[in-house]
C-alpha cells in the first residue's frame, strides 16, 4: 500500500525529492512520435537528484487539460500505477500552475513536482560556492513566490465573530483565518528576501563583469554545451584542472578558468560553465547570469555536444535558446566540438548529425582523440585575430618590453641604437592596451611586407 503523504497535508512545502520512489508524467502537445523513450531526459533528472523512477505515464493532447494538465482518465492511472509500484511522489515533465498541482495532489494523494521544480531541487543540491547558493535560493523564491496560496492551503480559515452573517462570511472584512495571515506574512518576508538576494547578486555580477573585463588583454575561450555533454572532462583533458567529473546532469555549476596552452608560447583562458538543457527554468537562467558571464563575453564559445546521444540535434537546438535568451547568438564565435566519438554506437544516426554541422570537430575528450585538431583550430583562430606588426620600443622601457614578450608572439627582435626593433603578431585589444602602456612607441621600417605600426605615443 502506498502511503498518503497528502492524508494530513503535512508536506507540500518540502520540495525535496531524495531517494523517493517516483512516477514520470508527461504531456506532449502536437508532437511528432519519435522512436525514442520521451520521458528519458525527466528520469535522468528524477535520477540526478536522487530519486527511483518506477513508472511512467504519457498522454499526447492536443492541449493540456486546464485543471489537471491531463485528461482525468490517465490521472486515474497516474493513481493507479503509483499505488502498485509503492511511489511517493509523481513528477510532470511539464510546467504546472499551482491549481495544477493542487487539484493533482487531491487526486494522486500524493506530492507533486514539476519540471522546473526538479531543476531547482537538483541545483540546491549541488550549489556549494556561496555564490552558487544564492543564485539557487533566488530562482527557489522566485517560482515559490506566486504558489504560497497553494502551498498553505493546509491552515483552516476560521470565521471571525461575524462569520454567520453575509458581511462576515469567511473571506469578508475581520474573518480571514490563519491561512490568509500567514500567507500575507510570508508574502512579505520573501519579497524582501528576494530583494536582498538580488542587491548581493547585483554585486557579484558588477564583480563578475570587473574581473572578465580584466582578462580581456587575453583572449578568452568559454566551453559551453548541454548538461552532461563532457564539458568538465574536456575541461580536464586540455588543461588539467581537476574538475569533478561525473556521468550526471549538472554535476558542476560554478565556473572554473585556466590558462590552455597552444603551443610556440601561445595560450588562451578557458572556462567551463555550468551546463543547458532544454526548457531551462528561466528563473535559474536570470539568476546564473552572473556565472554565465564568462560565455557572455567570451571572444570563442566551444559548442561541446554529446555525439553518442540520439538527442543530439535537439540538445544543439536548446543549447542554441539559450544562448539567444543570453544575447550570445553570434555564429561567427562559436566552434561546434562533437564530442564522445568514442562512445557513438548508432553510426547512422551519427552521420547524419555529422552531415547537419560539416564544419564540427570530431573528438573524444576521454581518450584524448581528436584534441590536437582542436587545439590546432583555437590556435588558427587566435592567430587569424592577430595582425603582424614591426614596433620599434625604447630599450630603457623594460615594462613595455616585457608586456610585448607575454601578451604577443614576438617573432623576431634585432637592435638599432637605444631601441628594440620587434616583429609581432598582437590583437587589436593588446596592442591598444600596449600604447597605453608605453610612452615611446616609434614607427619601424616597413620591411618585408610587414606593416609597420603607425601609432607614436609622446
Amino acid at each position: 500500500m502506498a502511503r498518503n503523504t497528502f492524508a494530513d497535508n503535512s508536506v507540500r512545502d518540502d520540495l525535496a525529492v531524495g531517494r523517493e520512489r517516483v512516477v514520470l508524467v508527461g504531456v506532449l502537445l502536437n508532437e511528432p512520435r519519435v522512436s525514442g523513450d520521451p520521458l528519458a531526459e525527466l528520469a535522468e533528472l528524477a535520477e540526478a537528484a536522487g530519486a527511483q523512477p518506477v513508472a511512467r505515464v504519457v498522454q499526447r493532447r492536443r492541449s493540456y487539460a486546464a485543471a489537471t494538465c491531463i485528461g482525468k482518465g490517465k490521472l486515474e492511472e497516474v493513481r493507479q500505477r503509483a499505488d502498485a509500484a509503492d511511489a511517493a511522489t509523481v513528477i510532470f515533465d511539464n510546467d504546472l500552475s499551482p491549481s495544477q498541482i493542487r487539484e493533482i495532489e487531491k487526486a494522486v494523494s500524493r506530492k507533486v513536482l514539476d519540471r522546473s521544480e526538479l531543476i531547482l531541487d537538483i541545483f540546491a543540491s549541488r550549489a556549494r560556492t556561496a555564490e552558487a547558493r544564492l543564485q539557487v535560493e533566488l530562482a527557489q523564491l522566485e517560482y515559490t513566490a506566486p504558489r504560497l496560496r497553494g502551498m498553505w492551503t493546509h491552515l483552516e480559515r476560521i470565521a471571525g465573530a461575524g462569520g454567520g452573517t453575509g458581511v462576515g462570511a469567511v473571506g469578508g472584512i475581520g474573518t480571514r483565518g490563519p491561512g490568509e495571515r500567514q500567507i500575507e506574512i510570508d508574502r512579505r518576508i520573501v519579497g524582501k528576501r528576494i530583494a536582498l538576494l538580488k542587491e548581493r547578486l547585483a554585486e557579484i555580477d558588477r564583480r563578475k563583469v570587473r574581473e572578465v573585463g580584466a582578462r580581456q588583454d587575453h583572449f578568452t575561450v568559454s566551453l559551453v554545451g548541454y548538461t552532461n555533454a563532457g564539458k568538465s572532462t574536456l575541461m580536464n583533458a586540455l588543461t588539467g584542472a581537476g574538475t569533478l567529473v561525473r556521468d550526471q546532469l549538472f554535476a558542476t555549476l560554478d565556473t572554473l578558468t585556466r590558462r590552455w596552452e597552444l603551443g610556440n608560447g601561445r595560450f588562451v583562458l578557458l572556462s567551463d560553465t555550468v551546463g543547458f538543457i532544454r526548457n531551462l527554468p528561466h528563473h535559474l537562467v536570470a539568476s546564473f547570469r552572473a556565472t554565465l558571464e564568462e560565455a557572455i563575453h567570451a571572444d570563442l564559445l566551444l559548442h561541446v555536444v554529446d555525439a553518442s546521444s540520439p538527442d543530439a540535434e535537439q540538445q544543439v537546438a536548446a543549447v542554441h535558446h539559450v544562448l539567444r535568451s543570453l544575447g550570445v547568438a553570434d555564429a561567427r564565435r562559436q566552434l561546434l566540438v562533437l564530442n564522445k566519438a568514442d562512445a557513438i554506437e548508432d553510426e547512422a544516426a551519427f552521420t547524419v548529425l555529422r552531415a547537419a554541422h560539416p564544419t564540427g570537430l570530431v573528438i573524444s575528450a576521454r581518450s584524448g582523440t581528436g584534441l590536437a585538431e582542436l587545439r590546432d583550430a583555437v590556435a588558427q583562430l587566435l592567430a587569424g585575430e592577430r595582425q603582424r606588426l614591426r614596433l620599434s620600443v625604447a630599450l630603457h622601457d623594460g615594462r613595455a618590453l616585457g608586456f610585448l614578450k607575454r601578451f604577443a608572439e614576438v617573432l623576431e627582435t634585432r637592435f638599432e641604437d637605444s631601441r628594440a626593433i620587434l616583429d609581432v603578431r598582437i590583437s587589436p585589444r593588446v596592442l591598444n592596451q600596449f600604447h597605453a602602456l608605453a610612452a615611446d612607441v616609434r614607427p619601424a621600417p616597413d620591411e618585408d611586407g610587414i606593416r609597420a605600426d603607425r601609432y607614436t605615443d609622446g
